[in-house]
């Protein structure tokens, strides 16, 4: 038998063996965090400045698209200037990857586990990519292009004729950032029915072009194709936003079902419609080697948690 001071020894030895492994592993998902961070960071200011610098190709053909229609249909340029802010650091889709970074950088307790922080700090890298950037101005420029009534080609899609009668898809112009949360939310109203309601100056879309409301029921069955819904979702909304998506599917199909009837959601599938995407964009999105598993899903947006905004970014300092 081992005498107790033996014991002893070997039992603190265990112990400091144990603390030493917990501390070595939390260091290294600490030192991934901050190594991923970093990488965000550089990728947002590499976004940034070729913004400024107009070098991205769509943000140049979001703007011509823009200037044409307000020449063509001068009564929607308030609507048109705030959709062509999207080919500068003003616009949504921009400011958005950089509240997103400032709440994974800053506030650890926002994440259940540094896994979805890491996650977080990887789709927000992605997203900054300047190939997949240039594709998600697809949205914008389409939009642009269906209020034009089709003398502008849309980008990087098919035309809205083929796509509208390949998805059996219904709505107006605007329809491609339904569901987008950088440019509206659902809300439900008195009746329990979700609709979707713009910001600020894109409630235009349901004053001036004439289709005043999405019901997430009939959307969800008969939504048409958008860069963002068939592609970019899990770089382009955070896992707080995704979630909601989540919870909204999971309430619809449930209240389907106890109508007798099923509700797939809005993103089981693709639908038809994209055209000349970057490779990017087929890529589907890293995850961390740390992650024991994907806390994304393609088909319903399930996530286990999720990041609030915060204020302006880090790259602008504002």
């Amino acid at each position: 038998m081992l005498k107790p001071s033996l014991k002893r020894l070997l039992t603190m030895i265990t112990l400091t063996l144990l603390v030493t492994a917990c501390t070595s592993k939390e260091e290294q998902i600490q030192k991934a965090v901050e190594q991923q961070a970093q990488a965000t960071a550089a990728a947002l200011q590499q976004l940034e400045t070729a913004l400024d610098d107009k070098r991205i190709r769509n943000t140049t053909i979001l703007s011509q698209y823009a200037q044409s229609l307000k020449d063509k249909k001068p009564e929607l340029g308030a609507l048109v200037d705030h959709l062509a802010k999207d080919a500068t650091v003003q616009g949504p889709l921009y400011s958005n990857l950089v509240l997103r970074f400032d709440q994974a950088k800053n506030n650890a307790l926002a994440f259940a586990d540094p896994n979805e922080r890491i996650n977080e700090l990887q789709a927000i890298s992605e997203g900054a990519q300047l190939s997949l950037f240039n594709d998600a101005l697809s949205d914008p420029i389409n939009v642009l292009a269906d209020m034009s009534d089709d003398t502008l080609p849309r980008i990087n899609a098919i035309s809205r004729e083929s796509e509208v009668s390949a998805n059996k898809a219904q709505g107006g112009p605007g329809s491609q950032l339904v569901g987008n949360p950088n440019y509206g939310s659902w809300q439900t109203g008195s009746g329990g029915t979700s609709f979707w309601a713009w910001y600020g100056m894109y409630s235009m879309f349901s004053n001036v072009m004439g289709y005043n409301r999405y019901d997430y029921g009939g959307w969800g069955r008969n939504r048409g194709y958008s860069y963002y819904s068939d592609y970019g979702r899990n770089r382009y909304s955070s896992p707080k936003q995704r979630l909601k998506q989540q919870k909204l599917y999971n309430k619809t199909k449930k209240s389907f079902a106890a109508r007798g009837k099923s509700f797939s959601g809005p993103y089981s599938k693709r639908r038809v419609g994209s055209s000349s995407l970057s490779r990017a964009s087929h890529t589907p999105t890293k995850r961390s080697s740390f992650a024991k598993k994907s806390t994304f899903s393609s088909s319903s947006g399930s996530v286990r948690s999720g990041s609030s905004r915060t204020s302006r970014g880090s790259s602008r300092g504002k």
